[in-house]
């Protein structure tokens, strides 16, 4: 993997966001995106993982995009691609630029399957406290699991948002947008994305019904015909 900046800003708080179970870290860095005051800075590229893009304001988009936002001192890096297969070397390139910048810390935001309708968050970190309920006993895989064994003494924070798998979850994505507000003290409303979860579990419902009213009138059909033959 190849890192390329195009500015250096110093001592900032990166945040790493990758496709996982609700795509909760990507409606996450998406929602910081669009609400922050932000500019790319550099990307991360390699032929080995899945090419895949977006375009957007005419411009092709990175698979995987770094950030800069000057108000906070934040990196915010993007991802549009999984990387399986290709774990320890991302970690390893997020590393190199936590170390090229001076960052204070990597904060990763992972997310796990629900196995309520409750939403919870808890988090993991080798050197600061959050106020959400702290990890002592799991299982971490991926590229956060790489991050962790290769970062030692660099500091990094893994906030865990229970997500529900079957769609994106943008409550889960909210919960974690306020975790991070007061964390970094980034005074944003997160309320759009709690608007956007119930809109989408709207749609959601409506689409169910529609199905079931569709299965129960192809059922009903079926049995008209059945009964038809059997008179027959």
């Amino acid at each position: 993997m190849k890192l390329i900046l195009n500015k250096k800003p110093q001592n900032p708080t990166i945040i790493q966001g990758f496709p996982s179970v609700g795509l909760v870290s990507t409606l996450t860095t998406k929602f910081l995106l669009d609400h922050l005051d932000v500019e790319e800075i550099g990307h991360i590229e390699s032929e080995e993982i899945l090419p895949l893009t977006a375009i957007h304001n005419s411009k092709v988009i990175n698979p995987i995009t770094i950030f800069y936002n000057k108000k906070y001192n934040l990196i915010i890096v993007q991802s549009l691609t999984e990387v399986n297969g290709h774990e320890w070397q991302l970690a390893e390139t997020m590393l190199d630029l936590a170390k090229s910048v001076s960052a204070k810390e990597i904060v990763v935001i992972e997310s796990i399957p629900s196995q309520t309708q409750e939403i919870h968050l808890s988090y993991f970190s080798n050197k600061n406290k959050l106020q959400i309920k702290p990890v002592e006993e799991g299982i971490v895989m991926g590229t956060t699991a790489a991050l962790l064994l290769k970062a030692k003494s660099f500091p990094v924070t893994c906030i865990f948002a229970e997500a529900h798998s079957q769609f994106p979850d943008s409550e889960s994505a909210a919960k974690v947008v306020e975790c991070l507000d007061n964390y970094l003290k980034m005074k944003l409303d997160f309320k759009p994305l709690l608007d956007q979860a119930k809109e989408f579990e709207m749609k959601l419902k409506e689409m169910i019904q529609k199905q079931q009213s569709s299965i129960a009138r192809s059922a009903k059909t079926l049995q008209q015909k059945e009964d038809v033959a059997y008179i027959g």
